[in-house]
């Protein structure tokens, strides 16, 4: 059975940090894209940041840019998405996806057909 599981969301005061994992498991990862994705309530799911299968290279989107880490360990079938300088604006549901991905449109949630469901992340004072 193929399974995505998001876990290590909360709630932080702005400046902190958080670091989401993506445990995946009835598929062979290594040969995957991995994305992660947010939705805020009453907006789109918005593409956040991607690691391709073959040589690891990354994706951000502008406003994560030096506050975001995207990494992989294909021994543990994980994903992880290292979260600093949290902000407000980051509050959303965050969402990792797996996918035989074109890595230029890695962080377009329509490419993706295997998703988590979801872990939320509240940035508040």
């Amino acid at each position: 059975q193929v399974q995505l599981v998001e876990s290590g969301g909360g709630s932080v005061q702005p400046g902190g940090s958080l670091t989401l994992s993506c445990k995946t498991s009835g598929f062979n990862l290594d040969y995957y894209v991995v994305g992660w994705f947010r939705q805020a309530p009453g907006k789109g799911r918005e593409g956040v940041s991607c690691i391709s299968s073959s040589d690891d290279s990354t994706s951000y989107v502008d406003s994560v840019k030096g506050r975001f880490t995207i990494s992989r360990d294909n021994f543990k079938d994980t994903a992880f998405l290292q979260m600093d300088s949290l902000e407000p604006a980051d509050t959303a549901v965050y969402y990792c996806a797996a996918g035989f991905v074109r890595f230029s449109a890695c962080l377009s949630p329509d490419e993706y057909d295997l998703w988590g469901q979801g872990t939320q992340v509240t940035v508040s004072s």
